[in-house]
């Protein structure tokens, strides 16, 4: 079981910035892809950003030049720097991790509102 603990949301301008934090405990040594899916209300949950302990990224086109992920393995942590937020950014992010990019369920935390007012 790996538990997942987001922080770092809230409630920013457009154009503003924030940076998201997620750390792994718990079984996590199976653990390589970790990363950041989001939801808005009333749409699907959708990959923002995800990296492994490879240092391979993969990210949204719409947030490619605006966040960038990182991870500090030793940490078990995983970040997401958001720059030039937008409105469409607002959602609940996930922080999600899996023995590979895309491996579904995989492990969840609870979640993080980020809400862009314009």
């Amino acid at each position: 079981q790996v538990q997942l603990v987001e922080s770092g949301g809230g409630l920013v301008q457009a154009g503003g910035s924030l940076r998201l934090s997620c750390a792994a405990s718990g079984s996590s040594a199976s653990i390589n892809a970790m990363g950041w899916y989001r939801q808005a209300p009333g749409k699907q949950r959708e990959m923002v950003a995800v990296i492994t302990v490879s240092g391979y990224e993969k990210s949204a086109d719409s947030v490619q030049g605006r966040f960038t992920i990182s991870r500090d393995i030793a940490e078990n942590t995983v970040y997401l720097q958001m720059n030039s937020l937008k409105p469409e950014d607002t959602a609940v992010y996930y922080c999600h991790a899996g023995r590979w990019i895309g491996d579904l369920p995989g492990n969840w935390g609870r979640g993080t509102q980020v809400t862009v007012s314009s």
